[in-house]
């Protein structure tokens, strides 16, 4: 096995900073790291990949698109502005682990509201720092991503080095990967519900959203397998609305476009940049059919972001090609850009280490216009086999991948990204007004079935 220097250890002996316990980091190409847990004590396995964003740690952890992946984040100083309940991006932390160089004394910043490291705790999260982050990127980058096991230590605990590398190790081994994994339907809503919060305004601080249940019926019903997210469950639960309050929303007030979302693991901006726009959100469970989906009479239908292989989504696929073939607009956005590309007749690859980050370039093919973009995706689709009905719209320009297509025979696009990062970039944020424009279009003038 090979390790990283300097060997394990706790934090250095300083008045200021408490003594955390060791932890390490083993992937499975024998690598070893060895730090120190800022995070819940015991072990954590996923597929360890990197982020070069500079910010946005709390909305990395709370993407459910990171689930069963451990997250290191190339950038050294991570917790320096705390957590905040606004800047969830879903109801708990579904990242497997975190991986930092260093983490700050104290937060600061006037919307903090604990340290990075209590959140972490509070939330049963395994996370390490006091490695080299660089090293750690350098090995991902060559080798692409690896699956990992986080060993953390309690406090108090007696620490084997040897011993704690080679249970590490053990664990790491033991996992599958990403490819043929269905996490979709794992960390999707359980229920349907309707979303009415718009973005975050400094002059009225917003409550914790309280999901409204729609009418509760066995097509709107999700399905469930515990993979190890710890802490998602336990905080859905908390969240859950009361029985009483259930029943079936009135229709959308005249004007008002009505939006079907189909959670695959969605962030809250999505559903925000919606609200913003003036629309009725509705979001269904990912294995919720066509047949349910129109039967809300939406004007359009949002795919969303999610985790794990797109192929096995088989559910997500049928509901996809069946809701075209409706000719009702369709949105993509990155798991769902891929589940729109396999219901067109395209396939899907894994990528040998992803694209994690907030300094994406992308280029729009029809206006050469360049963008910065939000990325977090393992998978994309192979441009070999793309059918004659779906074009390409966008290009990555870090290594030609796709990154945006769009339907010829219906109002369908989609995008690799994520046109809704927050904290940011906010380069592909009109592509929400793309689609507003085609659900005024549908209303107006209905198409035929294709």
């Amino acid at each position: 096995m090979t390790s990283n220097v300097p060997s394990a250890r706790s934090a250095p002996a300083d008045p200021l900073l408490p003594e955390h316990p060791a932890a390490v980091l083993a992937l499975a190409n024998g690598c070893i790291f060895h730090g120190y847990a800022i995070g819940a004590a015991g072990s954590s396995v996923g597929e360890v990949v990197f982020n070069t964003a500079i910010t946005g740690y709390q909305e990395i952890l709370s993407d459910p698109s990171y689930a069963q992946q451990i997250v290191t984040l190339s950038y050294p100083h991570i917790g320096n502005v705390g957590v905040n309940p606004e800047d969830e991006e879903s109801a708990g932390v579904a990242a497997a682990g975190l991986i930092v160089r260093e983490v700050p004394r104290a937060p600061s910043n006037w919307r903090s509201g604990q340290t990075l490291q209590a959140y972490l705790l509070e939330r049963g999260i395994c996370a390490l720092a006091g490695i080299d982050t660089r090293k750690l990127t350098r090995i991902l980058r060559s080798e692409g991503a690896q699956p990992g096991c986080i060993v953390a230590l309690a406090r108090g605990e007696t620490n084997d080095p040897e011993a704690l590398a080679q249970r590490a190790l053990l664990e790491a081994r033991a996992f599958p990967g990403m490819s043929g994994l269905d996490l979709a339907r794992v960390v999707s809503t359980p229920w349907a519900y309707a979303f009415d919060q718009g973005s975050w305004q400094r002059e009225a601080r917003q409550p914790a959203f309280v999901p409204v249940p729609l009418e509760r019926t066995p097509e709107s019903r999700g399905q469930h397998a515990d993979v190890g997210l710890r802490g998602l469950e336990a905080a859905r639960e908390a969240n859950r609305p009361q029985a009483a309050a259930a029943g079936t929303l009135p229709g959308s007030p005249p004007g008002r476009l009505r939006v079907a979302v189909l959670d695959f693991g969605v962030k809250r901006n999505i559903l925000r940049m919606l609200v913003d726009r003036g629309c009725e959100v509705r979001v269904f469970p990912a294995q919720t059919p066509a047949s349910a989906i129109l039967g809300d009479h939406p004007d359009g239908v949002l795919l969303t972001n999610g985790p794990g292989d797109p192929e096995p989504c088989h559910y997500a696929i049928e509901a996809a090609r069946g809701l075209m073939a409706r000719g009702i607009p369709l949105f993509g956005i990155c798991l769902g850009h891929q589940i729109l590309g396999l219901a067109s007749g395209a396939r899907t690859l894994k990528m040998k280490f992803g694209h994690h980050g907030a300094n994406h370039p992308v280029k729009d093919l029809q206006t050469g216009a360049v963008m910065i973009t939000s990325q977090n995706h393992g998978f994309a689709i192979d441009p070999e086999s793309l059918p004659p009905h779906l074009t390409v719209t966008h290009v990555s320009l870090f290594d030609g991948s796709i990154q945006g297509v769009a339907r010829s025979d219906c109002p369908a696009f989609g995008f690799q990204g994520h046109p809704e990062a927050s904290p940011g970039p906010h380069d592909l944020a009109p592509l929400f007004d793309r689609f507003i424009a085609a659900m005024r279009q549908h209303r107006a003038a209905p198409p035929t079935m294709f």
